[in-house]
């Protein structure tokens, strides 16, 4: 046993052709985090206090779907989210709709720790920011000019804006459903065990995708719509304690079944395994272990798409 690691910065069709402006600053990114996360881990530090300090980061950092760096809605605004969960005690808690809040992932920490409730949303949940004294900015302080330079060309070409491409030429418009929308787009999170096999994770976004328990923490990310549905989180956490896979082979086989060009996730076992899977072009992701194993990756290194650390 020992200490684990692992973050994302979302999974989708994150082009090969990406630009070294756009590619740089991202693997940067994940690099400070990733050294913030082990320094906690290193420090003694409890995973749940890791894996929302390294969420913290990264929803502070305008590269990614998180935070700062949100898609905006077609109205120009953010509607951000977020949760944490604790593996031994299987606490959790979330946050919805919020615009001011600068970091979700804290409101969603103190959701837990000060309420009798899972989930606070829009004016509950800013109303609850407030009275719990965190910061909070102007709306305009989460809107780059980036991301609304993306919004532009995505509503002139009708399409779903991302966080690491643009869209460059019109298409014929899409027919307007659930499974067209923001929603879809991967976000961030992290995951993280310490050396008694502490479990936690905590994500910007998808609830589904997010899980802890004894066994395992999980954090998924891509296409919200097939994540829910496909309870992603918890399918990974279910074959480890009912079919007795390993955290490797349950990621594999919870991501080979989900839509192709969906799903990613990073996660850590109790006993320090780490494993990152994903059926997308790639996904923004790093990971470090007590042992001196590390990683810092964007596209597939190994033919199933997943990485494991046993």
């Amino acid at each position: 046993m020992g200490w684990a690691i692992a973050l994302h910065g979302g999974a989708g069709d994150i082009p090969f052709s990406l630009p070294p402006e756009r590619r740089f600053p991202r693997e940067e990114a994940l690099r400070r985090c990733l050294s913030l996360g082990v320094a906690a881990l290193k420090g003694n530090r409890p995973p749940l206090d890791v894996v929302e300090l390294v969420v913290c980061e990264l929803e502070n950092c305008p590269y990614f779907n998180a935070g700062r760096g949100s898609v905006l809605t077609s109205s120009t605004t953010v509607e951000m989210e977020a949760c944490i969960m604790e593996g031994n005690s299987k606490r959790c808690g979330a946050v919805s709709g919020l615009s001011t809040v600068v970091n979700p992932i804290s409101l969603a920490r103190l959701v837990m720790d000060k309420t009798p409730h899972i989930y606070l949303a829009f004016d509950g949940a800013e109303t609850f920011a407030r009275e719990q004294g965190v910061e909070t900015r102007d709306a305009n302080h989460f809107i780059t000019s980036e991301n609304i330079d993306r919004l532009t060309q995505a509503k002139a070409s009708n399409k779903v804006q991302i966080d690491y491409t643009q869209p460059t030429a019109p298409e014929k418009p899409q027919i307007a459903s659930s499974e067209q929308g923001d929603s879809q787009i991967g976000t961030v999170g992290c995951v993280a065990v310490d050396g008694h096999g502490n479990l936690a994770a905590a994500n910007f976004h998808w609830w589904p995708g997010t899980y802890a328990n004894p066994l395992c923490a999980i954090s998924a990310t891509g296409k919200g719509e097939a994540i829910i549905r496909a309870t992603v989180g918890r399918d990974v956490a279910a074959l480890m304690e009912y079919k007795g896979l390993s955290l490797h082979d349950a990621a594999q086989h919870v991501v080979a079944n989900a839509p192709k060009g969906t799903t990613g996730l990073v996660a850590v076992s109790a006993t320090g395994e780490v494993a990152m899977a994903f059926n997308t072009t790639g996904m923004f992701r790093a990971c470090a272990k007590e042992d001196g194993d590390s990683q810092i990756a964007i596209w597939h290194s190994v033919e199933n798409g997943t990485e494991a650390f046993p």
